[in-house]
């Protein structure tokens, strides 16, 4: 589940109603809580503290990676392909000089410059994480509804999935931005996802132009074949937005929530010495309960800057990760 060597535990209760799929009957999960605050039963969202890391440790040393792997922003091997890291291999000590790494205060370091190699379905480089239920496991397919992916409460294809709902936690810092290229593309950076088939139900942005001293935070939501949602947290994600007042600096450590709880979708942003910030996009009728879509989280760094010089670049440090799913065993 991503937690070591974290020990922030989440009680829940589950809870169920049925629902109906063409003529079928099903149970729609829930983490038997709520996104209302003023509910008995509020989900209270949870900041994961910094463990003991090591700075002389590789990362999978210091997180457990044995549920994800990585896509990286070169093609050392010639294939043509951008390179990725399978989770036995993440997981036992591998690292990247330049991409993925151990930084000196033993927080897992993300880089991924403009000028690189891009997957097949993107035009924007990454230095990111991909979940992986499977744990090495090469007999489950990657792709699909199966022990690999998750499903949303409200999808009729729960049984057939490696977990129902999800929770990603992360406790980082982004410590440096895009400063160059076109207006629309500077200095934002994804750091967490949910992706299904092709669509991303979130992605998480930060981001900080040139002129300003902090960064915003917002999130997209897209509707399954459709258009974005956008959903600003802190700050504006406009390409002439002011300096944030209650922004985030470069370097400055906070930390995010996502939770898909049946059809409803919490991200929250959480500082210390602050009141946490929230968003709450209902998903109910965005299409993701279609019983052929299936989940996955993403975290690092996914740069949206393709128009800069070709050594600008995004960086990240994570210091704590933690993935979670209903039915999904560690």
């Amino acid at each position: 589940m991503g937690r070591f060597p974290f020990s922030v535990v989440l009680f829940a209760v589950l809870s169920s109603c049925l629902a109906t799929s063409a003529d079928r009957v099903y149970e729609v999960t829930t983490y038997g809580c709520s996104f209302d605050k003023s509910s008995s039963n509020y989900c209270e969202p949870v900041a994961l503290e910094v463990g003991n890391l090591d700075a002389g440790a590789a990362p999978g040393s210091n997180f457990e990676l044995i549920d994800w792997y990585i896509t990286l922003p070169v093609d050392e091997d010639g294939d043509g392909k951008v390179d990725t890291v399978k989770e036995s291999e993440l997981a036992s000590g591998y690292e990247h000089s330049e991409y993925f790494y151990t930084g000196t205060d033993g927080g897992m370091v993300f880089v991924s410059p403009i000028s690189s190699v891009t997957t097949s379905g993107s035009s924007y480089a990454r230095s990111e994480l991909r979940e992986m239920l499977r744990r090495g496991n090469t007999s489950y397919s990657t792709k699909g509804v199966g022990k690999n992916n998750w499903v949303f409460g409200n999808s009729s294809s729960q049984a057939s999935a490696g977990g129902v709902n999800g929770i990603l936690r992360a406790t980082l810092a982004v410590n440096h931005v895009t400063t160059t290229g076109e207006s629309y593309q500077k200095g934002r950076v994804i750091i967490g996802q949910i992706h299904a088939n092709d669509d991303e139900p979130v992605r998480l942005y930060y981001r900080k132009l040139p002129g300003n001293a902090k960064g915003s935070i917002y999130i997209a939501h897209e509707v399954l074949d459709g258009n974005d949602k956008w959903f600003e947290l802190i700050g504006s994600r406009s390409d002439s937005a002011s300096n944030p007042s209650d922004g985030i600096a470069l370097d400055e450590v906070f930390s995010y929530e996502i939770m898909v709880n049946g059809d409803q979708l919490r991200v929250v942003i959480m500082r210390d010495g602050k009141e946490y910030v929230e968003q709450i996009v209902d998903m109910s009728n965005s299409g993701y309960d279609d019983p052929d879509q299936y989940m996955y989280f993403k975290a690092g760094v996914y740069n949206q800057n393709k128009s800069g010089d070709d050594t600008d670049y995004v960086q990240a440090t994570f210091y704590a990760l933690e993935n979670s799913h209903i039915g999904y065993d560690d």
